[in-house]
């Protein structure tokens, strides 16, 4: 490979400069120049993979192969055939190769998962699930219902739209309850952010576990372990804080009630979401206790195949709830797709960041610390913190700081590291203020003043996150799964 350009660079790049030098370009990009974040991403990429020393490239190809040896996953004639492959790739070619690979590994799961989203919607099941979880609570229990509901939806949807589908009920429960409005308006928000930064499909953790090479399985379980637990603090600081303050519920106008008549069966509502989960568990299961015979499991549990089938399902619902209405049907997946799209390139970017990133040996630097141990999850969380505070995004602060995530999961850790994808999940909760665009679907939708938002929902996101770091390393602790 031609390196000449790096003997025109003024400063030794040690791995740990140039992480610095890619964060602080995206960091740059994003809120100063206020490029979108693919470009910013990219760039950065593009910079690492240039400035990386030749040294630090063959020291990476000797310690990947040498680990892929000893997982047995790659033999001593394929382990040289790679790094001579490797050594014969020009900077870009890295790059591009690393984006590459991003797409394969999360385009057709967010491609479907957008699909869900979408049809879920516009189906009625989405507002099915509310209608459930309220009957289930009933109205005195009605911030449980809208959390478990923001919680479930935000899943395969995006927890903008999340909010979007569940204002208007909150608004319309309480003119015709009288309950506490602001407490609602709290409760959504604990439940669809925690499940929108911790349970796959959604882009941040699914690009997260592909990054450190966690299984989906075991980060839907994980989510959904420590998601009960942070939205459970959510909701319990939702009820104190909204005794303190008032916040009158705006007019809603007719059309934004929900149409009953139209909506799918509960069982069908809950299917696209209840099914990709058990699928990827039983996947998951397969793979832990090979049970002879059934091999479907194993199939059928590819998260790929899991979220298309899902994907067929949640179309089917909204095929019956329009009657077959073809023009309905492609405006809907096309405008699924559309959105879908540009989180793929989005997420694809940051797995060609944390590519680069990781070429760089940046593992084996981390792994020479003392105590990196117990650093490792702190450090993932207050890194992933510190990028969300200050371009506003929560996926792109997760696609930021996984590489470091997958820099700690290559060394040999005492716990599983499905608990660092967690920690960065967690860790992109604080701190939600005026550069992020949910900050102000929250306070424009619910009719708050941005005082308001910054006394009630940022203090709660951000203690949430720090909840949730807190039983993640106590989990790791005593269940370590190792």
């Amino acid at each position: 490979m031609d390196r000449t350009y790096y003997q025109l660079l003024p400063l030794k790049m040690t791995p740990f400069l140039l992480l610095g030098l890619g964060m602080a370009i995206v960091l740059l990009l994003v809120i100063w120049l206020k490029v979108h974040p693919f470009l910013a991403l990219i760039i950065a990429a593009t910079v690492v993979s240039f400035a990386t020393p030749e040294k630090s490239l063959t020291s990476y190809a000797e310690n990947y192969t040498q680990s892929q040896k000893n997982r047995g996953k790659m033999d001593e004639l394929k382990a040289l055939q790679f790094k001579k492959d490797f050594a014969k790739l020009s900077s870009m070619k890295r790059v591009v190769q690393e984006f590459g690979g991003g797409c394969a590994k999360v385009g057709l799961i967010i491609a479907f998962a957008a699909l869900i989203g979408k049809c879920m919607l516009e189906s009625g099941a989405a507002s099915k699930v509310v209608m459930v979880a309220l009957s289930i609570f009933g109205e005195k229990r009605a911030g449980l219902a809208f959390l478990c509901s923001g919680f479930i939806l935000a899943v395969p949807v995006f927890f903008d739209t999340v909010f979007y589908l569940l204002i208007p009920i909150a608004i319309a429960m309480a003119h015709r309850t009288g309950g506490n409005y602001l407490f609602y308006v709290l409760c959504i928000v604990a439940g669809g952010t925690m499940a929108h930064s911790l349970v796959p499909p959604t882009p941040g953790p699914l690009l997260v576990a592909e990054e450190i090479g966690v299984d989906i399985g075991a980060m839907m379980f994980g989510g959904l372990g420590i998601g009960v637990f942070t939205v459970g603090f959510g909701y319990f600081y939702a009820k104190r804080v909204s005794g303190k303050f008032e916040l009158k519920p705006p007019q809603l106008a007719d059309s934004s009630l929900i149409d009953e008549k139209r909506m799918p069966s509960t069982f069908m509502s809950l299917l696209p979401v209840v099914l990709p989960v058990l699928l990827v568990t039983g996947g998951t299961l397969h793979g832990i206790f090979e049970p002879k015979g059934l091999n479907f499991l194993k199939v059928l549990g590819d998260k790929n195949l899991a979220l298309g089938i899902s994907a067929l399902v949640a179309f089917f619902v909204l095929y019956k709830s329009c009657s077959g209405d073809k023009e309905k049907l492609k405006k809907s997946s096309s405008d699924a797709f559309s959105s879908g799209a540009v989180i793929v390139i989005i997420t694809a970017a940051g797995a060609a960041f944390g590519g680069v990133l990781k070429q760089t040996d940046i593992a084996t630097s981390i792994g020479s610390i003392d105590g990196s141990q117990a650093l490792a999850l702190p450090v993932c969380f207050i890194i992933t913190a510190l990028v969300r505070t200050a371009q506003g995004s929560a996926t792109v602060a997760m696609i930021t700081a996984a590489p470091i995530a997958a820099a700690f999961a290559s060394q040999e850790l005492a716990f599983h590291p499905v608990y660092l994808a967690l920690a960065v999940g967690c860790g992109s909760k604080p701190i939600p203020w005026m550069n992020d665009s949910g900050f102000w679907v929250v306070t424009k939708m619910s009719g708050m003043q941005e005082s308001q938002t910054l006394r009630t929902v940022t203090p709660m996101m951000s203690l949430m996150g720090v909840f949730g770091l807190i039983i993640i390393v106590l989990s790791s602790l005593i269940l370590p799964f190792k």
